[in-house]
């Protein structure tokens, strides 16, 4: 059996925000606007979610809600955007799916 250890990393040091913009390769990627465009919604997710509750909910609860909620219904939209079966002005929004 092969063991793998990995170096301990102490909290500071994970958790310290990126200090430069990405490389523009990075930035141009459909990967990174796949990324930048999800985090948008979870944001949003999060204040709307946050100002039902009345406090801030965190981002990790807004985003564990709105993968379990919204995501797959957003990334079909974004899919249809993608292939042009969709146009903008029909726009996603989370705030169509929250439960009544």
């Amino acid at each position: 059996m092969v063991r793998i250890e990995f170096p301990v990393v102490e909290s500071e040091q994970r958790m310290e925000p990126f200090t430069e913009d990405p490389p523009e390769l990075v930035r141009r990627s459909r990967l990174y606007q796949e990324f930048l465009a999800e985090r948008q919604e979870v944001l949003r997710h999060k204040w709307l979610e946050s100002e039902k509750a009345g406090y801030d909910i965190g981002f990790e609860r807004a985003l564990v809600g709105w993968i379990v909620k919204h995501r797959l219904a957003w990334r079909q939209h974004r899919e249809r955007l993608i292939k042009g079966e969709a146009s903008p002005a029909q726009r996603f929004s989370t705030e169509s799916l929250v439960d009544s």
